[in-house]
C-alpha cells in the first residue's frame, strides 16, 4: 500500500506550486485519443508494430507508424503543411474546445505555445531536396517553416491564432518532456495565464538512418531491461496539454520537474546513470516528495544496452527495487522528441482511470528475461494495480542525446 497524503509527503515549502493539465490529447500507432489508446495501453498490446522497407532500403524495419487519417493542414497556413504538424494537429483538435475556451478567457496574447520535435517536417524536406537533386529544383508545395523546428511550435500558434510566448525545444528524446517544464515556468513567471505544451514526431529517412548507423535499432520488436535486448523500435505520434494555474479545477497535475545535462558523450549516456540520478532527485525536490511517495516509474526503458543498464543503476539508487515500472516503448516505439509529453500522456490516462484506492499500472512488456547486470526493478506485471490511500503521484523519465535528461511528476493530489 502507498500511503501518498499531501500532508505526510509533500514539504512544506516546496519550490513550485503545481500547473494543473486540465486537457490532453493524443496520437499514436495504438490509436487517437484516449479512447482508443488507453485499453490497448493496458492490455500490453504491440499490435500497432508494424514492417516498412521504405525507409532504409533493403532494410526491414518494425516501427510505430500511425495508420489513422490525418487532417488537413489548412490552405491559409500551407507553409506548415507537414506530417509532423498534421500529428500536432490531430491530437490537438481533441482538447480544441478547452483551449479555445482558455483564449477567450485569458486573452490571445496571454495564452503560449511550446512543443518539442526532434524531426520537425525532415521527411518533407528530404522529399524536397531528392527532387531538388534528380531535377534541378526543390518541390514547390515545399516551404521552409515545415523543416524548422520553430515550425512545430509556430504551427500551432497561428491555427489557434494566439499571440503569447511561442518557442520550440529540440534536446533530442527529452525535449517535449522540456516544453511541459518551460510551461509551468511560463505560468510561474506570469509571463502567461495558459500553455499549449507537448511534442510531435514522424518517422522518416533522417532518424531511422542515424540510428541505424549507431547499430541502436533492433531487428525485432524493442525488448527493454532484458538479457536478449538488442536496441529501439522508432515511432511516431503527438501528445498536447493545456497547462494552467487552476489547480482546482483538473484532477491531474504537475508536481515536479527535475532537469540535468551531464554532457557525457554526444549520443551514449553516462554509464553510472548520474544525470539520470540527478533528474530524478531534482524532480522529487521540487514536488516537495519523499521518493517513497511515488506510485509508479514510467522508465525512459529504449531497449539499448546503455540507457537500461544505466537507468536500472539510477532507479536502484534512488527507490530501491520495490517501486512498479515500466517501459511503454515495447508497445508504441520510442517516439524520441514527442517521447516526453506522449509518455506523460500515459501517466495522465493512468491517474484519470483511477477509481478509489486502485491505480492501474502499464504493463512491462518484454520476454521475461532479466540482465543480471541491472539491480532487480519491480517490472509491472499484465493487470498489476497498486492500492493507493489518498494522492497518487507517478514519475516518468525522458533522457535524451548529450545527457539532456527530463524527469516530471504529475499526481492527482491536493496542494498543501
Amino acid at each position: 500500500m502507498n500511503e501518498a497524503t499531501p500532508s505526510a509527503n509533500r514539504a512544506k515549502g516546496s519550490a513550485r506550486q503545481p500547473c494543473a493539465l486540465p486537457a490532453m490529447g493524443i496520437v499514436n500507432c495504438l490509436g487517437v485519443g484516449q479512447a482508443q489508446i488507453w485499453p490497448r495501453l493496458l492490455a500490453g498490446d504491440a499490435s500497432g508494430l508494424v514492417h516498412r522497407l521504405d525507409f532504409i532500403p533493403g532494410v526491414d524495419l518494425i516501427v510505430g507508424a500511425v495508420s489513422a487519417a490525418l487532417p488537413e493542414i489548412p490552405k491559409s497556413l500551407h507553409r506548415y503543411a507537414c506530417r509532423n504538424n498534421a500529428l500536432s494537429l490531430l491530437a490537438l483538435q481533441q482538447i480544441e474546445p478547452e483551449v479555445r475556451e482558455a483564449i477567450e478567457r485569458f486573452g490571445s496574447e496571454r495564452v503560449g505555445v511550446v512543443m518539442g520535435t526532434s524531426t520537425s517536417g525532415s521527411a518533407e524536406g528530404e522529399a524536397a531536396i531528392l527532387n531538388h537533386y534528380r531535377h534541378g529544383f526543390l518541390l514547390p508545395q515545399f516551404e521552409y517553416p515545415q523543416l524548422e523546428f520553430g515550425g512545430a511550435a509556430g504551427f500551432v500558434a497561428a491555427y489557434l491564432g494566439v499571440r503569447g510566448p511561442t518557442f520550440s525545444l529540440s534536446t533530442a528524446c527529452s525535449s517535449s518532456a522540456r516544453a511541459l517544464a518551460s510551461a509551468r515556468s511560463l505560468l510561474a513567471l506570469g509571463v502567461c495565464d495558459a500553455v499549449i505544451a507537448g511534442g510531435a514526431d514522424s518517422l522518416c529517412g533522417l532518424t531511422t538512418h542515424g540510428f541505424q548507423s549507431l547499430q541502436a535499432i533492433s531487428a525485432s520488436a524493442s525488448n527493454p531491461f532484458s538479457a536478449n535486448r538488442s536496441g529501439l523500435t522508432l515511432g511516431e505520434g503527438a501528445a498536447v496539454f493545456l497547462v494552467t494555474r487552476d489547480v482546482n479545477a483538473s484532477r491531474v497535475k504537475l508536481f515536479g520537474v527535475g532537469e540535468s545535462t551531464e554532457a557525457h558523450h554526444i549520443s551514449a549516456p553516462d554509464p553510472e546513470g548520474r544525470g539520470a540520478e540527478t533528474s530524478m532527485r531534482g524532480a522529487l525536490a521540487d514536488a516537495g516528495l519523499a521518493a517513497k511517495a511515488i506510485a509508479y516509474l514510467n522508465l525512459h526503458g529504449t531497449g539499448t544496452q546503455l540507457n537500461d543498464e544505466m537507468e536500472g543503476a539510477a532507479v536502484d539508487r534512488v527507490f530501491g527495487s520495490h517501486l512498479p515500472c515500466s517501459s511503454t516503448k515495447s508497445l508504441v516505439g520510442h517516439t524520441l522528441g514527442a517521447a516526453g509529453a506522449m509518455e506523460l500522456a500515459f501517466c495522465w490516462m493512468m491517474l484519470a482511470a483511477r477509481g478509489d484506492a486502485k491505480l492501474p499500472l502499464l504493463p512491462h512488456c518484454y520476454d521475461g528475461v532479466p540482465d543480471p547486470k541491472i539491480p532487480p526493478l519491480a517490472l509491472v506485471a499484465p493487470g498489476a494495480i497498486r492500492e493507493v490511500q489518498g494522492s497518487a503521484y507517478v514519475m516518468t523519465n525522458s533522457f535524451g542525446f548529450g545527457g539532456n535528461n527530463c524527469t516530471l511528476i504529475v499526481g492527482d493530489g491536493g496542494v498543501a
